[in-house]
Parts: structure tokens; sequence; C-alpha cells
């Protein structure tokens, strides 16, 4: 699958797999969602690891003041050396003593530098009053350090935490979020083409099948249809669309023979005619009047041809819309003018609910065909051509149905009277084209119904079709 980009006014469209469309963007949204929850990821455990060193670095220091303030301490309560130091030098700090004057009495590991602040807070008669450095470089190590008094003078003690070493730990931990987040990127890109490449594969498959109808123009090729998804709705949609298709263009070329074939024998039979009517002053006025009403007779049928080719086409690609229709109003008309045109008595019955839905120039134009064929097998009868409509006979279902009392239809011919320009024998020598049933069948099927036809008791023909129904 493939779709074409256009700059305006730049070089020519290139064209752009969807599979690589599909990938790209798998792999931009995974990427921008990765990196996001990298971020705030990141952003959130920095956070708390320097708020909770934060924490514990100010818990110590409050616990120094309250020892100094609540006991009456010296310098030496704090050195190294005295035994149960560890009680006032926690884990992970380190602890400078000084002397009354600020000077260093036991230093730190590593010493921790000592200013003017420090010195003046060693002198202090308060105790517990701090002073705090934050940011101090000592040995390319930064350091958090708080100086407390120890009162009346007596000196102070620096507290100072290590927080070079958590920069350390948060800097190794947002590479490896780095590396993590490129990991996932490029997984995402791969497995992104891995499904692009199983989603449009089928894709790939329909599109070069459509390729392969448009140059070929063969409509018979077979269509893979796999998956229950939208793809595979996809590929069972285009493989009937491509079988009706082929249906209707082999209903054209057979439409075509057939009305070829019907049309050469009036077509051959007029050409005769026109080239006696060169020689018309030679003939007798009977075998005149006979030439000419021969020519009538063909021209008619000739016209009846057309006119029913014409309307078969109309059938099967009828545009008029459907609406909701009452087959017993159709029919009214369909009498009215079948009288006019046959002076026969036509005999309209009607049962139930006889409306649907369809559309009413086919319906009348079936209907008519029906009767039509009636009047004309039934040449000269003296009882009525009898209409019955009723409906509905099952869920949605309306039934026409035309009776005579012709000459019947042989058992043979029951289920190929609908087929277009088939004749039955005995009605060969009768005019028409045989295509008016064939109109029927056509039009009781756009309806979603089926004609239908029998030989009736006493004589005659049963011919009708339904419509609705599903």
């Amino acid at each position: 699958m493939l779709r074409r980009w256009r700059l305006p006014g730049g070089p020519r469209p290139r064209l752009v797999s969807l599979r690589t469309t599909f990938v790209v963007s798998f792999a931009a949204v995974t990427a921008a969602v990765t990196i996001l929850v990298g971020i705030l990821s990141y952003g959130s455990a920095a956070r708390l690891v320097r708020v909770d060193q934060q924490s514990v670095f100010t818990q110590v220091v409050q616990d120094v003041r309250d020892e100094v303030r609540t006991h009456e301490m010296v310098p030496d309560d704090f050195s190294s050396s005295r035994p149960g130091h560890d009680l006032v030098r926690p884990a992970r700090t380190d602890v400078q003593v000084l002397g009354a004057q600020g000077q260093i009495i036991d230093h730190g590991s590593p010493v921790l530098p000592v200013t003017a602040r420090d010195k003046a807070v060693a002198r202090a008669q308060a105790a517990g009053k701090v002073v705090q450095h934050k940011d101090v470089r000592v040995d390319q190590d930064l350091f958090r350090i708080a100086t407390v008094s120890l009162g009346d003078g007596k000196g102070a003690v620096q507290v100072a935490q290590e927080f070079s070493d958590t920069e350390d730990l948060l800097r190794a931990l947002q590479q490896r979020t780095l590396i993590l987040m490129a990991a996932v990127v490029v997984g995402a890109g791969l497995f992104g083409w891995w499904l692009a490449r199983r989603i449009t594969r089928r894709l790939v498959i329909l599109t070069s099948a459509a390729e392969d109808v448009a140059r070929t123009r063969q409509l018979g090729i077979e269509v893979p249809v796999t998956g229950l998804d939208e793809v595979g709705r996809l590929g069972r949609a285009f493989d009937r669309m491509l079988g009706r298709l082929a249906q209707s263009e082999e209903d054209q070329r057979r439409l075509v023979q057939d009305a070829g074939h019907e049309l050469r024998t009036p077509l051959t039979s007029l050409r005769t005619n026109i080239s006696l009517l060169r020689r018309i002053d030679e003939l007798p006025p009977a075998t005149r009047e006979e030439l000419v009403a021969d020519l009538t007779q063909e021209a008619r049928e000739l016209t009846d041809l057309v006119n029913e080719l014409v309307d078969l086409a109309a059938g099967q690609s009828d545009t008029e819309p459907p609406q909701r229709v009452d087959l017993a109003d159709i029919a009214e008309d369909v009498v009215g003018l079948a009288k006019r045109r046959t002076g026969r008595e036509i005999v309209l019955r009607t049962s139930g609910d006889t409306s649907t839905d369809g559309r009413p120039g086919m319906l009348q134009r079936a209907i008519s065909n029906l009767v039509e064929n009636a009047a004309k097998f039934d040449r000269g009868g003296k009882a009525p051509i009898e209409i019955n409509i009723s409906g509905p006979v099952r869920a949605g279902m309306v039934r026409v149905e035309v009776l005579d009392r012709g000459p019947g239809i042989a058992e043979g011919d029951l289920i190929r009277i609908f087929d277009r320009f088939y004749r039955a024998a005995d009605a060969r020598s009768l005019p028409g084209s045989g295509l008016g049933l064939s109109i029927v069948r056509e039009v009781a099927m756009a309806h979603g119904g089926a004609p239908f036809a029998f030989r009736r008791e006493g004589g005659g023909a049963v011919i009708g079709f339904t419509v609705g129904g599903g």
C-alpha cells in the first residue's frame, strides 16, 4: 500500500509505503511516550532521593542541637577516640570538632574547611546555634556542612554530608534511563515493523489483486480472503465485488449475443422485403398489401424487441429510488392501460396488506408484462384475465399472479420460460421477443422475491412473482 505526497510547487510526488508510515508513526508515538515517562520518572526519583538526603541531614543536625542543648557537652564528647562516639557520628556523615577559638581539635575525613562564621559559632555562648554551608567542595566532592555551637564559648561540632555521590548515582540513573528509553524506542520500531508487516501483508495482496484486475481486465482473479478483522472484511467485500462485476460482465455479454441473434431474424426479413420494394410496381395488388403488412409487422416486432431490451437494461441498473408503494394501486393502473390496448376483460382481486418497499416503475413494468403475456397467449379468449394480489403471504412478502385460459405451459418449459429470449415451441409462431418474462424475473429478484409459473387447473397458466420478505 502506497500513498502519494505532493508538495506545492515541488518535484514529482514520491511514494510512501503505508508500512513505513505505520512504523514511523508507531515508533514516534512510542518514543514520545517513553521520553515523557522517562523524564517524569527520573524527575520524581531524583526529587525523592534529594529530599530524602536533605531530610536525613536536617534530622542529624537537629539531633546534635537537641543533644548539646539538653546536656552540657564539651569538644571531647565528640572526639573520634571517645568510646561511643558513633552515637553522635551518624552513618554517611563526617564529623569535625572545633575548639573554643575555632581551631580543629578532631578533624574529619576529609578535613572540613573552617570559615570565619564557623569560628564565630564556636565562640558563641548559646548552645545549639547553627550555621550551614551548601555546595562546599572538598577534595573534588561536594558537601553540606552545618556547624553547631556547644555553648559557653567551648567550641563547636561540624556535621557534613557528602551529596556528590548522590548526584553521581542520579547521573548513572539518568544514563541508564536514556539507554532504556533508546532500547524501548528501537524495540518499538522493530515491533511496529513486524506488526505493520503483518497487518499490511494482506493489504499488499489485495492491492496486487486490484492492480492485476486493472492491468489484465480479468475479473475472475482469485482474491485471498483471511481474517475476521476489517482487512478480512475488505477482502471479502472486494471478492464479492469482483464476483458481481464478473457476473454483470457475463450477463452483458450474453445479452448482447442473444440480442444480436434475435435481431438477425427481423432484420433479415426486413432486408428481404426492402429488396422486393424495388419491384413493387411489378407485383400484383394482393402481394403489395401482403408485403406492406409484413413490413409493418416486422417493424413492430423490431420496435418491441428494442423497447424490451431497453427495459431489461434499465431493470438491471435502475436508479429509481425505492419507496413505499401499494401493488394494488399499481395493478389498477396496469388494468386500465391493458384494457385499452387489448380490449380484453381483466379482473383484479386483492387481499390483505399489498404494500411493500420498491420501485414503482419497475413493478408496473413487471405486472404489465405478465398481463400482456397472458393476452398474447390467450388470443380470442372469452374468459377474463385475472390478477390476484395478496399479502403478506409471510413476513413482508406480497404475491402477484396473473391467470389466463390459454394453451398452458408444457412441463418441460416451466423452468425455462423466464430465461432471456426463450420461447416455447408452440409460441414461436406468435409475436414477441422472449424478453417479457425475463424482465419479470429481474424485477422480482431486485425486490427480494422470485418468479413462479405453473399449469392452471382447467387449462391455462398461472405466472407471477413475489416481492419483499427480505
